[in-house]
């Protein structure tokens, strides 16, 4: 999360993990290389380093998930836009919780009249429930 002044607030791709996406994929483009010989496994390394290297891009392009502020709120739309929202088009701020097996999932829901936007521990940098805190307490600030 970027500090900012107590009315602005950012969320952004931890630095750790643009790195992690762009080492795994100059290390699959390397074994796609080395395995040059063998047709189906250049084609399966080289869409999973394309993969990755799409995942890291839109990582380098649009770090910055949720900025929120007195105003409203900004998320990333599509690949690496992004969409300025009012608070007064917020209809919902809540952390979707879901436990199977042994998997724990919990994502920030942001929704307003025409659309609902997810976004996890991974995209934000933080814990969901401390960034649907701070969004509450911006909004308040606001009515």
């Amino acid at each position: 999360m970027d500090g900012g002044t107590g009315a602005e607030r950012r969320w952004r791709v931890p630095a750790k993990q643009v790195v992690a996406k762009c080492a795994a994929a100059v290390a699959v483009a390397v074994l796609a290389a080395a395995s040059a010989g063998d047709v189906q496994r250049l084609l399966l390394a080289g869409v999973a380093a394309a993969g990755l290297g799409a995942l890291a891009l839109r990582d380098l392009l649009a770090p910055v998930r949720v900025a929120a502020d007195r105003d409203g709120v900004t998320i990333v739309a599509g690949y690496a836009g992004h969409r300025r929202v009012p608070w007064e088009e917020v209809t919902a701020i809540r952390v979707d919780e879901r436990r199977r097996l042994l998997l724990h999932t919990r994502l920030l829901e942001i929704e307003t009249a025409d659309d609902l936007h997810l976004f996890s521990a991974f995209d934000l940098g933080a814990d969901v429930h401390d960034v649907a805190d701070a969004l509450y307490r911006l909004r308040a600030r606001t009515g």
